[in-house]
């Protein structure tokens, strides 16, 4: 799909006023944006903290900032400034939706909370995210690094001698972000067969739990507290970094008869009919013999050779690559993983949204934008007469819309 494609998103005409700030929240907003909403990002003045968390920056911008900002209009509003804050209620009174993530209550003492915005605007979606919720956690700050250790991920990372490891990415921001923009879209849904909006709140401990799947499953199903393996599986065998020639290579044998075609290609079939080895759970339960009878053949080639060989065979496996490999991988198996944001010359390279729509595609028509670049044009739409804002074209009688920035309002 070409990026100058012109088609409307599937969430075109919808205004999200996003009032959240460093990952979980911008995270879910762009994936937003990127699908044709229209966001607004409001902040303060000293703008969005990820703005100045660096290295590494690209045109002293932090790419931090650069990767989850896309296709928005900044504007600022002092909340404490009695004129911005009458801005924002304005701007959440016109929204069709909003997010926030300040601490719990925050938001109150601004009447910008979701009693005081649903009162004006009663269809609002209002999506808010904490760390911890708004009872007995309230008090407690919403970091990713917190969440992690809290919610028992940091026990599961990292070598079974070793100390606890946070992942290598904000991984539970992330999830936060992508369970919002879902039950966003679900709170959508029921506005639209029913005309009624709703609060939505999302955690970061909840998320985290949710997204440790098997482990807490194994907890709360199986009376099982999971601990650290470093690259092992608890249930698979082998699932893993083995040995090669050059490096290691993850190898991914889910079933028996993946691990059968495993053994037929590094020339050890005889394992596939081993009672200790036959069988899931057998390889998992001896796994310490196993791993050394593997690692010992799988060090007579390069990894290469035998990601070549087993790919072809049917094993899953791949190398285990840098960023700039996984980027270039994806690049190599034709998923054209970098999309340039904005037009003319100031854009700037992303990632790619990560889902493909064959009718109304991603697009990306704005780089991520400067502090209050757009602030000018929102408080004078904001102060004037109901209706959209002046960059928004109207949808035609056939439902469809034009989407395509109008002059000037492109960075």
């Amino acid at each position: 799909m070409s990026e100058a494609d012109t088609r409307p998103g599937p969430l075109n005409g919808l205004l999200v006023a996003d009032f959240s700030r460093v990952l979980a929240g911008p995270y879910c907003t762009m994936l937003l944006a990127d699908l044709g909403a229209d966001v607004i990002k409001v902040e303060s003045p000293a703008g969005d903290d990820t703005r100045g968390w660096v290295p590494p920056s690209r045109d002293g911008v932090a790419t931090y900032y650069l990767a989850i900002n896309r296709n928005k209009r900044s504007v600022v509003l002092d909340l404490k400034d009695t004129a911005d804050r009458a801005a924002a209620a304005e701007l959440a009174r016109r929204a069709d939706i909003m997010v926030q993530n300040f601490k719990p209550g925050g938001l109150a003492r601004y009447a910008l909370d979701y009693d005081s915005v649903r009162a004006a605007n009663p269809g609002v979606i209002y999506a808010s995210i904490t760390g911890f919720g708004t009872t007995g956690g309230a008090h407690l700050p919403g970091y990713d690094l917190m969440a992690q250790a809290v919610s028992g991920l940091m026990s599961l990372t990292g070598e079974a001698d070793g100390p606890p490891q946070r992942a290598g990415i904000s991984v539970i921001d992330v999830m936060t972000g992508l369970h919002t923009a879902i039950a966003i879209l679900a709170a959508l849904h029921h506005r639209g067969a029913t005309g009624e909006g709703q609060h939505v709140e999302s955690t970061l401990l909840g998320s985290a739990l949710s997204g440790m799947v098997n482990q807490t499953s194994a907890y709360v199903a199986g009376g099982v507290v999971p601990f650290r393996m470093g690259n092992s599986h608890p249930s698979l065998t082998p699932y893993e970094p083995l040995p090669t020639a050059d490096g290691e290579l993850i190898v991914t044998a889910g079933n028996d008869r993946q691990f059968r075609r495993l053994c037929e290609v590094i020339g050890a079939a005889y394992l596939a009919d081993d009672p200790r080895f036959a069988t899931t759970g057998a390889r998992t339960a001896n796994r310490q013999e196993l791993r050394p009878l593997l690692a010992g053949l799988m060090v007579a080639r390069p990894s290469a050779e035998w990601f070549g060989l087993l790919i072809a065979a049917g094993v899953p496996c791949g190398p285990i690559n840098t960023v700039e490999g996984g980027v270039e991988f994806a690049r190599d198996v034709g998923l054209r993983p970098v999309a340039t944001a904005g037009t003319g010359p100031d854009t700037v390279p992303t990632i790619r949204h990560p889902v493909d729509f064959s009718a109304t595609p991603p697009r990306y028509p704005l780089p991520p934008p400067a502090l209050d670049q757009h602030g000018d044009q929102i408080r004078a739409w904001l102060g004037g007469p109901p209706g959209p804002p002046p960059w928004h074209a109207p949808a035609g009688r056939d439902g469809t819309a034009d989407s395509t920035p109008q002059e000037g309002t492109s960075p």
